[in-house]
C-alpha cells in the first residue's frame, strides 16, 4: 500500500474490492476519486456506508459515470475524463488508476452443449461437480447447486472433488494415492523441506 502514499488515485468499480481499496488507501493517498457507473453498489453495506461518510466529509470524491478517456504522455497517466450519467464531462488529475471491474459470466459455445442450466449457471452435483453430461465438470462461479457459497474457499473444495472424479473418469482402473506434505517423504523431498 505504501506505493500509493501521497498520490492522486482513481478507483473504478462498485464492488467489495473497489470499496475495500478506497477505504484502506484513503488515509495514505493525496486524493481518492471513486468512479462507479451507477448509484447502487454491490459491496458490503458497512463498506458502502463508510465510503459515503468519507464522501460527505470531502475525503473521497465520488463520480457516477464512466471513464471515457485516459490522458498522459510517454505511457504515464496524468488525468482521465469521466462521462457522467447525464453526459457531462469532467477531468480528474490522477497518478494511478485502479480498476476493479466485475466479471460477467458468458458461457459462449458451452451454452450449446446441452448442459442443464439455471439462470446462465451450470447445474452440478456436489459429489463430483459433474454436469448433466458425463465427463463434463464445472467448478467456481460458473456452477450452481443448493447451498452454493460464492467463495474462493468453496472453489478450492469443488476443484479437489472434481479433480478426483475427473481422474476416475479418465483412468477408472488407476488407484489414486493421497500424499500429504506432513507425512510423505517423496513430497517433502520435492518441496525441499
Amino acid at each position: 500500500m505504501e506505493e500509493f502514499r501521497d498520490q492522486d488515485l482513481l478507483i473504478v468499480g462498485g464492488g467489495d474490492s473497489a470499496l475495500d481499496w478506497t477505504l484502506n488507501l484513503q488515509p495514505l493517498a493525496k486524493s481518492i476519486t471513486l468512479v462507479h457507473r451507477r448509484e447502487e453498489f454491490r459491496a458490503a453495506p458497512d463498506s458502502v456506508k463508510k465510503m459515503h461518510a468519507l464522501v460527505d466529509e470531502g475525503k473521497v470524491k465520488l463520480h457516477i459515470g464512466q471513464i471515457s478517456e485516459l490522458h498522459g504522455n510517454d505511457g504515464v497517466l496524468d488525468k482521465v475524463t469521466i462521462k457522467a450519467k447525464d453526459g457531462g464531462l469532467s477531468e480528474v488529475k490522477v497518478d494511478r488508476l485502479l480498476p476493479f471491474f466485475g466479471l460477467t459470466m458468458k458461457l459462449g459455445p458451452v451454452a450449446d452443449w446441452g448442459l442443464n442450466l439455471n439462470e446462465n449457471l451450470i447445474t452440478t452435483d456436489t459429489e463430483k461437480f459433474e454436469t448433466s453430461e458425463a465427463g463434463i465438470y464445472a467448478i467456481g462461479d460458473i456452477n450452481t447447486y443448493p447451498g452454493k457459497l460464492k467463495l474462493i474457499l468453496s472453489g478450492f473444495h469443488e476443484a479437489a472433488l472434481m479433480a478426483q472424479a475427473a481422474k476416475k473418469y479418465i483412468a477408472p482402473d488407476e488407484r489414486i494415492i493421497f500424499q500429504y506434505t506432513t507425512s510423505s517423504t517423496k513430497l517433502q523431498k520435492k518441496l525441499g523441506v
